[in-house]
């Protein structure tokens, strides 16, 4: 059935982890566009392989009833410990009577020191994936 519906191109939209600059590490999910998001729903899992074992976390829900225009909520904190493996965040939300979806994977080893940069919209040094 998901086949028959109409998803709309994400535009505007992106997904950040980043720090404060202690050890607290959350996940935002940034609207830089000029008009609000609304019934967002992220569904976050992280997996992967450490030694050769698989790894899952849990699937965690989150519902945000309103992102505005041009700024951001935190989704979860996450523990620095799970970078070492896949960080997937499913967004999907509408606009207007439209729906948009897009998945996006923070791949192993990229929330590093190396790939810190500034995030304007949050005030904070983050990996940015849009």
């Amino acid at each position: 059935m998901k086949k028959d519906i109409n998803f709309g191109t994400v535009e505007g939209i992106a997904v950040a982890i980043a720090t404060t600059g202690d050890a607290n590490w959350n996940v935002y999910l940034l609207n830089n566009n000029p008009f609000p998001i609304e019934n967002v729903l992220v569904a976050s899992k992280g997996y992967g392989t450490v030694e050769g074992n698989e790894v899952k976390t849990s699937v965690l829900r989150h519902m945000f009833e309103r992102v505005e225009a041009r700024s951001f909520v935190q989704v979860e904190p996450i523990d620095p410990a799970i970078f070492h493996i896949n960080n997937e965040y499913w967004v999907s939300y509408y606009i207007d009577r439209q729906i948009y979806d897009k998945r996006f994977v923070f791949v192993p080893d990229t929330v590093v020191q190396e790939n810190l940069i500034d995030i304007n919209m949050l005030q904070m040094q983050g990996v940015l994936h849009s």
